[in-house]
């Protein structure tokens, strides 16, 4: 047998009954409903209405401060607030945004897509408390590192916790975090996207019969290199390469996108008229209705990863003294994520008609065969889509994971090594092998993070709303709040 069977057979039972729990469903009217998947979207509803709709009407104001107008040069920090969207969104735009809409539509059909925009939409919310509170409680210098900063659910659960006086239990919280965030960040941010992308290239390069046909080792020893050059260098390295990375990869998939609809522009009525029919008066009744929403809302949660904490990570290290300014711009997040290159792939899907002709369901390749009806060299483009966005998510998943190893064994240099050491390795070993049982396993890490992260954005929502009334005044009152 094989090394990855004998690993894969010995991981399955530990790997399913993690999976059991944290992927536990309760039925309703005969659908399975995830209730981390209840969890993620009671947080979103909350904060939305809470918060008086924050997202609506301030994000005009979450743009400008994006653009710098609001920026104090004399700010703590390590990276610009640009850096810092596009190095969370390297962690959220990925294969989900390709993969993860095709499948939402091929089993919810085309009403799914405009759920998923619905629920990116309150989802910017979560992102918004989640990304003030890690700027807010983030930690500055270290004895080892004067100038590093750490932030993330982990500080601001540990004080949430303090803070109304259930001292035990705040260590336990953020500990049991960055557990889940290690485990799921060498899952899946390296074993995962190391995977994709090889199975992808391997398609491109001709299969079976290509030069890549046996060589997952070679591939994953290539994307390791690429990925230890960054990581080497530290948040700033990542941000530098992310704000790079990201920007090109979305304008190149928005940019086919849009060729393909243009293409099919006289569909583009009854496209839409679909969509919003299929969300709202599904020819199947009640019950497809709820499939739909289901499934749009379960992708949106997904891709964006509102609630998992993970965001905060990155825009702790943003330079700013307000909090508040950059939860304003972490929360543009979801909205590029899920409702701009999110929607770009449902509207190809459904444009081209390609979902009709699939059976069951489909991913990446229901995204490759729409794209495909209006420029057939696509596939390529493909390949070299699902490269940057793998890429992309293996440097800011290696810093999320590279934190919490931090935060629980010391700021050492030794421990920084070890980890991206790890990480490196765990790249080659997901190109070169078929992990089924680990992939799920880091899968239900990721979203176990979500479970204190959310208590701890509860407990601190009173603090989150006071702030932010006082950032509101101040603005209305001298125009300079950050």
């Amino acid at each position: 047998m094989k090394i990855d069977k004998v690993i894969d057979t010995a991981f399955e039972p530990i790997s399913n009954a993690v999976a059991s729990v944290i992927f536990y469903n309760i039925s309703i009217i005969g659908l399975d409903i995830k209730i981390v998947l209840v969890w993620l979207v009671a947080a979103a509803l909350f904060f939305t209405i809470y918060l008086g709709f924050i997202n609506i009407r301030y994000f005009y104001h979450a743009i400008n401060v994006l653009r710098g107008k609001y920026d104090d040069k004399n700010a703590e920090g390590q990276i610009n607030r640009f850096q810092a969207l596009m190095t969370s969104l390297s962690g959220t735009v990925g294969l989900g945004n390709i993969a993860g809409v095709a499948v939402a539509i091929s089993v919810g059909g085309p009403g799914a897509a405009l759920w998923m925009a619905i629920m990116g939409l309150f989802s910017m919310s979560t992102k918004f408390v989640e990304v003030t509170l890690g700027v807010k409680y983030r930690q500055r210098g270290s004895k080892h590192d004067p100038e590093a900063i750490s932030g993330g659910p982990m500080y601001y659960l540990r004080s949430a916790f303090d803070r109304h006086g259930i001292p035990y239990l705040g260590p336990l919280m953020a500990g049991l975090f960055a557990v889940c965030c290690i485990g799921g960040t060498l899952g899946a941010g390296g074993l995962f996207q190391a995977n994709q992308a090889y199975q992808q290239a391997l398609i491109v390069s001709g299969g079976d019969a290509g030069f890549l046909a046996g060589k997952g080792w070679l591939f994953g020893v290539f994307m390791a290199i690429l990925v230890g050059l960054v990581i080497i260098g530290g948040i700033q390295w990542i941000a530098a390469v992310a704000s790079r990375v990201v920007p090109v990869m979305a304008i190149l998939y928005i940019f086919s996108g849009f060729v393909v609809i243009g293409l099919h522009y006289e569909a583009i009525p009854d496209a839409m008229r679909t969509i919003f029919e299929m969300a709202f008066y599904p020819q199947a009744g009640l019950g497809a209705l709820m499939g739909a929403l289901l499934m749009g809302v379960q992708r949106a949660s997904f891709s964006n990863e509102a609630g998992i904490g993970s965001a905060a990570i990155a825009h702790s290290a943003v330079k700013t003294n307000e909090p508040i300014s950059q939860g304003m711009v972490g929360m543009l997040g979801p909205f590029v994520d899920t409702i701009i290159i999110c929607m770009v792939t449902a509207f190809v899907i459904v444009i081209s008609g390609a979902y009709i002709d699939g059976e069951g369901m489909e991913g990446v390749e229901l995204t490759s065969r729409a794209f495909a009806s209006g420029i057939s060299w696509f596939p390529y483009v493909l390949a070299l889509t699902v490269f940057l966005f793998a890429y992309s998510t293996m440097i800011s998943w290696s810093y999320y994971g590279l934190k919490c190893a931090t935060y629980l064994f010391g700021e050492r240099d030794s421990v920084e090594g070890i980890y991206k050491s790890i990480f490196c390795f765990f790249i080659i070993i997901g190109a070169s092998t078929e992990l089924s049982s680990i992939i799920l396993f880091t899968d239900s890490m990721v979203f176990a993070m979500a479970i204190p992260n959310i208590i701890g954005l509860y407990i601190l929502a009173p603090e989150i709303k006071r702030d932010l009334k006082v950032y509101i005044e101040n603005l209305a009152t001298n125009h300079h709040a950050a």
